[in-house]
């Protein structure tokens, strides 16, 4: 569901950025921060995706994967989200932005983990 909601807004937001907003995104550096918001939006769309496969799969890992999908989640509010605001309106978020980049890690490496502790058994 959130994999969803993440992929709709994030294609949303591409086109707003493409079309419509690129009038208020007039700094090149500012839609080189909006293009990267969206990537990472979208590509970890897919890592959502990815995990709530990996927990119809893998059960016993229901505990690693439901933190690693958070964590994805957290990663794009944090991380996309605030790169959104910072190429919208100029405001920088300070550390906010790294804090979902370490999210994004947390998540991937969770899903490692789940993948490895699957395989093992």
């Amino acid at each position: 569901m959130l994999a969803s909601i993440f992929g709709a807004l994030g294609v949303s937001l591409g086109a707003y950025g493409a079309h419509g907003g690129s009038r208020l995104i007039e700094l090149h550096q500012a839609v080189i921060t909006y293009g990267k918001a969206w990537r990472y939006n979208m590509v970890h769309v897919f890592a959502l995706i990815a995990i709530a496969w990996a927990l119809e799969q893998w059960p016993k890992q229901r505990k690693l994967l439901t933190a690693a999908g958070w964590l994805q989640v957290a990663g794009i509010v944090l991380f996309s989200g605030s790169l959104y605001i910072q190429s919208l309106s100029g405001m920088h978020l300070g550390y906010i932005t790294p804090a979902g980049g370490i999210a994004f890690v947390g998540g991937w490496l969770l899903m490692a983990w789940a993948v490895w502790k699957e395989k093992e058994q």
